[in-house]
C-alpha cells in the first residue's frame, strides 16, 4: 500500500516536471498530500494490528470457555450413569 502511494506520487511529480509547468508550491503541495495519505495507511494498519489482537484474545477465550462446557457434559454425563447405576440397584431390591 505504501508502494503504491509512492509510486502515484512519483508519476504526478514526474508528470509535471515533464510538463515544464511545476513550482516549488505544487511539489510542496503533492509532498504534504503523500504524507498525509501515509499517515492514513499507517493508521489504517495499526488498526487492523488492534483488530488481530483481539481476534486472536477472542479466539483463546472461546477455546477456553468450549473446555471448560466439555468438562461440565463430562461431569454431567457421569452423574447421570451413577444416577443410572443407583436407579437399578433400588430396583433390585
Amino acid at each position: 500500500m505504501h508502494s503504491k502511494i509512492i509510486k502515484v506520487t512519483l508519476l504526478a511529480v514526474s508528470l509535471g516536471m515533464l510538463g515544464g509547468c511545476t513550482t516549488t508550491e505544487q511539489l510542496e503541495e503533492v509532498k504534504s498530500m503523500a504524507n498525509a495519505a501515509m499517515g492514513k495507511a499507517n493508521d489504517a494498519y495499526n488498526l487492523a494490528q488492534i483488530a488481530n489482537t483481539t481476534a486472536s484474545e477472542a479466539s483463546y477465550a472461546a477455546t477456553q470457555a468450549q473446555a471448560t462446557a466439555d468438562a461440565a457434559l463430562a461431569c454431567c454425563n457421569d452423574n447421570s450413569s451413577k444416577l443410572d447405576r443407583m436407579f437399578q440397584k433400588a430396583m433390585m431390591k
